[in-house]
């Protein structure tokens, strides 16, 4: 079932991008899913948002059903807040959290790292992780590159909330070219939602 994130939200999705819901896809436990149906190759490449307040377990992720694009990744350093508190911490926490995602994906794929970057400041810590992921679709063998971006956010209209957000790209080798940069443009995007006027 499609979850919520726990803290509000803006960002922009580049052209060629279509939301979906997230139980429709293959998706469970995510927030929001898009598709790239231009970049269709026996499987669609696919941007996911999950996430969960820090300290609530594991974050919610698309269980091996998305992957990312490869490369350095831009974060938008220093435009996420995450308030006071022991930042360094937060930090050693997304490690731990990436390692989570590493072996939940493990128990239905063939995982590996390929690329890990601690990204960000220590005002608004990240960190990413490139995964090559071996699996099956419908009995074929499939091989996929998945990014992933874990950010720690602090809600601007209730400062006391933090949640670790992960955004991730999943696709295959052959359609990373045509969905690197959009990955990229996406994560520069994303940031919390402004409080509303009153």
């Amino acid at each position: 079932m499609a979850t919520t994130l726990p803290v509000k939200v803006e960002f922009s999705l580049p052209e060629g991008w279509q939301s979906a819901p997230p139980d429709e896809v293959g998706a469970p436990g995510v927030a929001f899913v898009a598709l790239h149906p231009d970049s269709r190759d026996g499987f669609t490449a696919n941007i996911t948002i999950a996430g969960k307040l820090r300290g609530e377990g594991d974050t919610a992720t698309g269980e091996g059903d998305t992957a990312t694009g490869e490369g350095d990744l831009a974060t938008g350093e220093g435009d996420l807040a995450t308030g006071e508190g022991d930042l360094a911490t937060y930090a050693g926490d997304l490690v731990a959290i990436a390692d989570e995602s590493v072996q939940r994906l493990s128990e239905a794929a063939t995982v590996r790292v390929a690329k890990r970057t601690h990204v960000g400041t220590l005002e608004a810590p990240g960190f990413t992780q490139t995964l090559r992921i071996s699996t099956t679709l419908r009995g074929w063998p499939l091989d996929l590159v998945q990014s992933q971006v874990y950010l720690v956010m602090q809600d601007v209209h209730d400062p006391a909330k933090r949640a670790v957000i992960e955004l991730a790209l999943t696709a295959r080798p052959s359609q990373l070219d045509a969905v690197a940069d959009d990955f990229k443009e996406f994560v520069r995007s994303f940031r919390p939602a402004e409080p509303a006027a009153a």
